[in-house]
């Protein structure tokens, strides 16, 4: 009995996955044909031929691997993948087999066909017996004679049971050869002539794995486990290479794994791909190597002062070498390093002595800009951004202090440079997201590497814990937890200064709340406050409030209230614009809590006042609640706008997460789902890769809302589950609430009353307030609908005193259509679904419209007035196909029968029975999108993509992508 071969996992590969499963399944039809995978060192090529080689079952399967000291060999390609079936050479005509005969055994041959047609003969030979699959890994390597016969049998493979695979490296631009003063050569390079020699073959560029798929590759590298946010650290090195991030994986010491230690910052020497580039850059001459190193210590260099650095002889000529290498590529004004790991090993694996060499001359090489008057340093919890036009200058004085740092002249002097530009730029300045490439980052050198430098360089021990607190900040704020915690973990000294460990609280507080448990955040954040109150009064209360989102995040109310309180009596009359705002609005809040609308109205209303004259976006988001509040849709919205645009234009990435969140709500009440869906997408990406689990949980939550609108139940349990499951786990009263709803809006649209009524009733999952009164017109109208009335009119007594406190016609709508489906006067429902519908009319919600003109259009018929009930249906069955929610259609559908109206067809009869999502799922892939792709757009992993690629298939009656192509056109 023949051994089970093992198929590989590869993650993040289903696209080159099916691609090779087509071949094989051509092949063994009898439809051979050839790939070339291309790629990085790395990028798993080798993995892919295992991959086939392990799914060919039924094949002869022929392997060569290509290698530097056999390249130049003649024919040594092919002795090492023919030898096992060398003795099928008798079969082929004379002429084939002499010429076969003598490459393989003396590595000549004359020109002509003979040798190549004797290749694809001796290939067809071993075939008629069993299909064949032959694998050329490194052909880039291979020799040239090899190669161009194996070229010959990849283009004449298409009535032939073979598949042929090949892998190369990115081709460098063009060959050199660099010769010495004397005329001889002294240095090689390759133009990947692998890449020309196999013309007319296709080709597969792999690419780095997205985030989804490293998280996946490194909970297999790591069974034990790795912090969480520590895959999207590591990424930012790895850059989506899988070797690369095993390898860093590796290496790591146990405090990184547990997110105690910060985590590497380049890849580990002597490893693979470590090897790999120092081989690379070593073939360089010695003067390109020093002038890639200056690019490499310092990636913001543009060519202008490259070439003041180069010498006048040669000026940048000195580089091609290395750009024919493929080390570096042009790139506008500036060069840059194609393999984004590369850079950090030019760096590293350069000697002390070279890189402070380096840093000397670049140092001399920037002229320092004239002084602002912003320059003086900040206190380190300071919050406030500097104006766009003294960050400018900043940032090219921290770059030249950076230098001069590093190159070990200045001593405690330079240090003190450092620190002093480092926080005149205070916030870094650019549009760049987390996980881009270090090099590509608009901030060089990023503050709070500045400031831990800087540290390093003071002997006083209290200016020294400033520095690392201040990097700690830094660090945060662009995105880097697992950095700043790591900083923080340097800053337990009992010695540090009392005002120091406010600020040291408050920051850890703030990564508490957005990533730990809620209740050990609301102790850090209010024992910071504590500190702050009288040193730093506004930084103090900014740590109130946040001890305060910790319990409306727990759903919490009582400790919020008693934050509220605590506030109430530290208020001055003398307070700054910000402080006033944010004392409003915990008292604002507090009355929310307790039921006192009224009362809440007035210190809400003043908060929205006073955030014309606020800049903060973590202010800002708390005027676009009390805004949501007070039922100012629109106002809330360009609140959170200017929120994230503030975030976005100060490089505080770790804040546009949370600020994506609030974005959220006002777009709910106005009834824009797809926004909902697409903001949540793009908030939970950027809350993994900056560490935040609790801001992640609440976009899952919000993403689980959006598809239970669209009717795709499999994937709204999948969303919602996991934000529950990530609320229980971090103490989310928040998430879980919008979770919960989220399953029972899905009820709700699958007409399962009962299921809707038991979630919105359960205690458990309906503390928090805020999401307890947004679900309240769904409860009434589950309740009502089951006959439950004693308890839905107590959650409308509830919701009238809210609405009642706003001036909001979307939400007096709701009101009225709640007590239709509460009333009993003959005649006062439809009276009461009609104003529900003119107040929808001044609003922009056109689904929560379609939703009453449904319960209006079901309750006449019900009446026995069919025909006045058809208008409203028609009304509501046009806005959901619109919505494209698919179990609302259903329903307005099945009413619109109920009343004897011939409902017309969909446009297409067999693509309707698709979910919303499959249905989207399937003009993506009809329009040439891979699954990676489709997972990426919509959120999805990619297994959950093929699941609902296989549903697509059964209910579309079809077999294959090409099938689907044909089907959605």
């Amino acid at each position: 009995m023949s051994p089970v071969t093992r198929v590989p996992v590869l993650r993040g590969r289903d696209a080159e996955e099916n691609v090779l499963s087509r071949l094989l399944d051509d092949a063994r039809a009898g439809s051979g044909g050839a790939l070339l995978l291309t790629g990085a060192a790395g990028m798993g090529k080798t993995a892919l031929l295992d991959l086939a080689a392990a799914r060919a079952s039924g094949f002869r399967v022929l392997r060569v691997a290509g290698v530097e000291p056999e390249s130049r060999v003649p024919y040594a390609g092919l002795h090492g993948l023919l030898r096992p079936v060398s003795a099928a050479v008798a079969a082929l005509p004379a002429v084939q087999a002499r010429a076969l005969a003598a490459a393989l055994e003396s590595g000549t041959c004359g020109a002509g066909l003979a040798l190549p047609a004797a290749v694809l003969g001796l290939l067809s030979a071993v075939a008629a017996e069993r299909p064949v699959l032959a694998c050329v890994d490194d052909a880039d390597r291979l020799d040239a004679a090899s190669l161009d016969a194996l070229s010959f049998v990849a283009r004449r493979l298409s009535c032939e049971p073979i598949a042929l695979l090949f892998t190369t490296r990115p081709p460098a631009p063009t060959p050199y050869r660099e010769r010495g003063p004397d005329g001889e050569p002294v240095q090689e390079g390759f133009d990947g002539g692998a890449t020309w020699r196999l013309d007319g073959v296709p080709v597969r560029e792999l690419r780095g794995l997205d985030g989804p798929a490293v998280r996946e590759l490194a909970a297999d590298l790591a069974p034990g486990g790795l912090a969480e946010d520590l895959p999207a650290a590591l990424d930012q090195i790895a850059c989506g290479n899988p070797l690369a991030l095993r390898e860093l994986i590796g290496a790591l010491t146990p405090d990184q794994r547990a997110g105690l230690a910060a985590p590497p910052a380049v890849l580990p020497p002597g490893g693979r791909l470590w090897r790999e580039h120092t081989d690379v850059l070593a073939r360089l001459p010695a003067r390109t190597r020093r002038l890639s190193l200056l690019i490499a210590a310092d990636p913001a260099l543009d060519v202008a002062t490259l070439a003041r650095a180069a010498s006048p002889a040669c000026a940048l000529s000195v580089l091609e070498p290395a750009e024919r290498a493929g080390v570096l590529r042009a790139e506008g004004d500036a060069f840059a390093f194609r393999e984004p790991a590369m850079r950090a090993v030019a760096y590293h694996a350069a000697s002390l002595a070279e890189r402070r060499r380096a840093h000397r001359v670049l140092a001399a090489l920037l002229t320092p800009p004239r002084p602002q008057p912003s320059d003086a340093a900040g206190a380190p919890g300071s919050e406030e951004g500097s104006p766009d036009g003294e960050r400018a200058g900043g940032w090219e004085r921290l770059r030249r202090a950076w230098h001069r740092a590093w190159a070990g002249d200045g001593g405690e002097e330079a240090g003190d440079e450092l620190a002093r530009a480092a926080l005149a730029v205070r916030w870094a300045a650019g549009s760049s997201e987390p996980g881009l490439a270090p090099e590509r980052r608009a901030g060089f050198p990023e503050p709070y590497l500045a400031l831990e430098r800087a540290a390093e360089l003071t002997a006083d021990p209290a200016v020294e814990a400033g520095r690392l607190a201040a990097a700690a900040r830094h660090a945060w704020v662009s995105g880097r937890p697992l950095a700043a915690r790591s900083l923080l973990a340097r800053l337990r000294s009992p010695g540090a200064p009392e005002e120091l460990r406010g600020h040291v609280q408050l920051l850890r507080g703030s990564l508490e709340l957005l990533g730990g448990e809620t209740g050990s955040a609301r102790e850090e954040l209010l024992a910071a406050a504590r500190r702050l109150l009288d040193s730093h009064r506004v930084l103090g209360v900014r740590a109130l409030v946040r001890a305060a989102d910790a319990s409306y995040r727990a759903g919490d109310n009582r400790a919020f209230i008693a934050i509220a309180r605590q506030a109430a009596a530290l208020r001055r009359p003398d307070e700054p614009a910000t402080a006033q705002l944010m004392f409003e609005y915990l008292a604002g809040m507090a009355h929310t809590f307790s039921g006192l609308h009224q009362e809440a109205a007035g210190p809400l209303r003043r908060v929205l006042e006073l955030a014309g004259s606020v800049r903060d976006p973590a202010v800002l988001t708390w005027a676009c609640v009390a805004g949501m509040l007070l039922g100012e849709d629109a106002v809330a919205h360009r609140l959170s706008a200017r929120a994230v645009e503030e975030a976005r234009l100060r490089g505080a990435a770790s804040a546009v997460p949370q600020l994506l969140e609030f974005t959220i709500y006002p777009d709910v009440w106005m009834g824009r789902y797809a926004s909902v869906a697409a903001t949540a997408a793009k908030g939970l990406r950027l809350a993994r890769e900056t560490g935040q689990h609790n801001t992640a949980a609440q976009h899952l939550a919000w993403l689980a809302v959006s598809a239970a609108v669209e009717g795709d139940q499999e994937t709204c349990r999948i969303r919602a589950d996991a934000a529950i499951e990530l609320a229980d786990a971090h103490e989310l009263g928040l998430a879980g609430a919008v979770g919960n709803w989220a399953l029972a809006c899905l009820d709700l649209a699958a007409g399962r009353v009962a299921d809707a009524a038991g979630r919105l009733r359960a205690e458990r999952r309906n503390r928090h307030v805020v999401i307890k009164v947004m679900s309240t017109p769904h409860y009434i109208e589950a309740a009502a609908r089951t006959g439950d009335r004693e308890r839905a009119a107590a959650a409308l007594r509830v919701l009238e005193r809210w609405v009642g406190s706003t001036r909001s016609p979307a939400l007096r709508a709701l009101v009225s259509r709640c007590r239709a489906l509460l009333s009993v006067r003959p005649g006062e429902a439809e009276e009461l679904f009609l104003d529900a519908l003119r107040l929808h009319g001044q609003g922009v919600n056109a689904f929560e419209a379609a939703r009453t003109h449904l319960l209006l259009g079901s309750a006449l018929r019900r009446d026995r007035r069919p025909g006045a009930a058809r208008n409203h249906l028609h009304a509501a069955l046009e806005t959901f196909e619109r919505h494209g929610a698919r179990l609302w259609t259903e329903q307005a559908r099945a009413e619109l029968r109920a009343s004897g109206e011939p409902v017309r067809p969909a446009a297409d009869a067999t693509v309707s029975q698709l979910t919303a999502q499959q249905a989207q799922i399937a003009r993506m892939v009809a329009a040439g999108a891979t699954n990676k792709e489709v997972a990426e757009q919509l959120f999805l992993s990619r297994r959950t993509v093929e699941h609902h690629l296989r549903n697509i298939f059964s209910k579309l009656g079809i077999r294959s992508r090409v099938e689907l192509v044909r089907f959605m056109s």
